[in-house]
């Protein structure tokens, strides 16, 4: 399992993410944000700052929130927990919290 902190994704906004969907094939999804989150007290223990990063998916269906296998080069194949949270003209929006 590997331990991301933001700056992993920082430097690859606008860029895609090749997720695998078993029998069906893979499909793309493109990183559109990658921020931290509000900062508050930190926790005793807490290793990394909470960021959240925020995907686009341009399918008419929305995919179930799970956790996908995903793979970027930069990066290598990593499984990320995803949620659907809005939809607008160009597709879904997915997020992944770390905290």
């Amino acid at each position: 399992m590997q331990f991301f902190a933001l700056d992993n994704f920082a430097g690859l906004v606008n860029q895609t993410f090749e997720v695998a969907l078993g029998d069906v094939g893979n499909t793309s999804f493109v990183l559109v944000e990658a921020r931290p989150l509000q900062p508050g007290e930190s926790l005793p223990g807490q290793v990394r700052a909470p960021f959240s990063l925020l995907f686009r998916h341009e399918a008419a269906i929305v995919f179930p929130q799970k956790t996908y296998p995903m793979q970027h080069e930069a990066l290598g194949e990593f499984g990320i927990f995803l949620v659907p949270i809005a939809r607008d003209r160009t597709g879904f929006i997915y997020q992944a919290l770390f905290n």
